[in-house]
């Protein structure tokens, strides 16, 4: 009995402390979920605040874009009823010379102006000359170099034929009857006789003279021996320069086979080239500005092609230029400027005049006053002779011809505002 009281107690003993800890776990675990409740309470006003901050914040728009709504509406508008002033600059005397202004006053006249085509330099094929056997040869000598300048009836070259032997020798054969029959006359010969001599020596020298041969060729075979038979030379029949001699010393060469070409080059062709879509007319003996190897002539207008040049599919028009000093060659390269003058009066400014304004359309400053300018716009139309074609202003007004930009930059550091109103 005593030993079951002891087990007892010792039972208690060892329990309790068990028991307190767990009590105190519990009571922990209370407290901790009324910590939880006062956080969820402290969330919930937390959220009624943020709600009550958003509330504000709307307010807040609302007012910020009243405000910029009566700014808006009393913003924009100037003393003038909402209408802006035309910009204009000031400048003074100093500056004007300084940045180079040129003005003057805008008149309606005629313009002169050019119209561009390429073209090359021709020898004139009026007066050019191509010098060839009439019948097949062989060359002996030359007496001409290529650019030597000849004079009429000067030697070329010295040829060889048969057939010119066989004619100089018919020639040599008739002349002496001829001269026995016309030394004794008609009247002791008989006409048949006389006729029969004459024909005879007419119709040999007339055979040299169709190859080529002049007079005084046949002259001197009067007094020629036998070795100088089937020799003749061809000569210069125009004053010139030798352009080509397209032959050697001993070639045999055929009847109408060019050996030397001559040119008289105190006038020389220009072929012009102009677009076949062009249609502008030009007249007999209109004037045409040439450049050629930096040397400047002018040309006249002779002549001009019915038909479109089949391999530059251009329209050909040839002028004739005076070349006296001998300062262009043909086959040289040229720029040929044809003159013109507008049919009616216009205003033209030169491109330097023109400036682009803020919206991008074309301006031209005017001069209001003295040192007085403003922009305005124009529209432009044709370019004439260095200058453009305008509609938008009137003729007397003056103009700012060049230092356009420098007014047009202190207009604009005129209306430039720092503060952005």
């Amino acid at each position: 009995m005593k030993k079951t009281l002891i087990s007892v107690f010792a039972l208690t003993l060892l329990t309790a402390p068990l028991s307190f800890v767990q009590a105190e776990e519990d009571a922990h675990q209370e407290v901790g979920h009324d910590h939880a409740a006062s956080g969820d309470d402290h969330q919930e006003v937390t959220g009624e605040e943020g709600e009550h901050k958003e509330d504000h914040g709307e307010e807040g728009e609302h007012e910020e874009e009243g405000d910029h709504e009566e700014e808006g509406g009393h913003g924009h508008e100037d003393e003038n009823g909402g209408h802006e002033e035309a910009a204009t600059a000031s400048i003074n005397a100093k500056q004007k010379e300084l940045a180079g202004i040129e003005v003057a006053t805008l008149e309606s006249k005629h313009v002169d102006y050019e119209i561009y085509a390429p073209g090359e330099l021709l020898t004139n094929g009026y007066t050019s000359y191509h010098v060839s056997p009439r019948v097949a040869s062989v060359v002996l000598r030359r007496h001409v170099e290529l650019g030597e300048h000849v004079t009429k009836g000067q030697p070329l070259v010295t040829l060889f034929s048969e057939t010119v032997a066989q004619a100089q020798a018919d020639y040599r054969k008739a002349f002496p009857e001829w001269k026995r029959i016309s030394g004794l006359g008609r009247s002791v010969v008989g006409d048949q006789r006389f006729n029969t001599a004459k024909a005879n020596i007419e119709a040999a020298r007339a055979t040299l003279l169709a190859y080529g041969l002049n007079d005084d060729d046949i002259g001197a075979l009067k007094a020629s021996g036998v070795d100088s038979l089937g020799e003749y030379m061809l000569r210069a029949r125009v004053d010139g320069a030798v352009l080509t001699d397209e032959f050697e010393q001993g070639q045999r060469v055929e009847a109408g086979q060019p050996l030397v070409t001559l040119a008289d080059e105190s006038e020389l062709w220009v072929e012009a080239h102009l677009p076949a879509s062009s249609d502008i007319v030009l007249e007999k003996g209109a004037e045409a500005e040439v450049r050629a190897a930096g040397r400047v002539g002018v040309a006249t207008v002779s002549q001009e092609a019915h038909t479109i040049d089949p391999v530059t599919r251009t329209r050909i028009v040839r002028l004739e230029l005076d070349n006296p000093e001998d300062r262009f060659h043909p086959g040289m390269f040229a720029d040929v400027y044809f003159r013109f003058k507008t049919s009616e009066p216009v205003l033209a400014v030169p491109e330097t005049a023109l400036m682009r304004g803020a919206d991008g359309d074309w301006t031209v400053y005017v001069e209001e006053a003295e040192g007085e300018y403003e922009p305005v716009e124009v529209e432009l139309g044709r370019s004439i002779g260095g200058l453009r074609e305008v509609s938008g202003l009137a003729a007397g007004q003056r103009v700012v011809l060049r230092g356009a930009f420098f007014v047009a930059s202190e207009i604009a550091k005129g209306g430039f505002d720092p503060h952005n109103h």
